[in-house]
């Protein structure tokens, strides 16, 4: 059974600090490609930041400068750091593991953490 589970969440005043973890089991984890999405309310999923397998990362330009995405493969985790947040950084946020099998893609999410940033 594949799972992902997020952790971390809160609220947060802004100007804050936070570090989600994404723990995954059921796959192998090396072997994936990982990405934190988010949700707003009212709002499309965003993706926010990307890992790829060999550690090359990706950020939106919304998240860019202050986020940094990383992953321990001995772990099976990945994580986001967000630094200087701003209330637009309140989202439930996802993980997600991605590759592709046969061309064909293959996903994998998490039930999401909330995060709040609010004073």
């Amino acid at each position: 059974q594949v799972q992902l589970v997020e952790s971390g969440g809160g609220l947060i005043q802004p100007g804050g600090s936070l570090r989600l973890a994404c723990a995954v089991s059921g796959i192998s984890f090396s072997t994936y490609a990982m990405n934190w999405y988010r949700q707003a309310p009212g709002k499309q999923r965003e993706l926010v930041a990307s890992i790829t397998r060999g550690g090359n990362t990706g950020y939106a330009e919304s998240v860019k400068g202050r986020s940094t995405i990383s992953r321990d493969n001995a772990k099976n985790t990945v994580y986001l750091q967000m630094n200087s947040l701003k209330p637009e950084d309140t989202a439930v946020y996802y993980c997600n593991a991605h590759q592709f099998v046969n061309v064909r893609p293959v996903d994998y999410w998490g039930q999401g953490t909330q995060v709040t940033v609010s004073s």
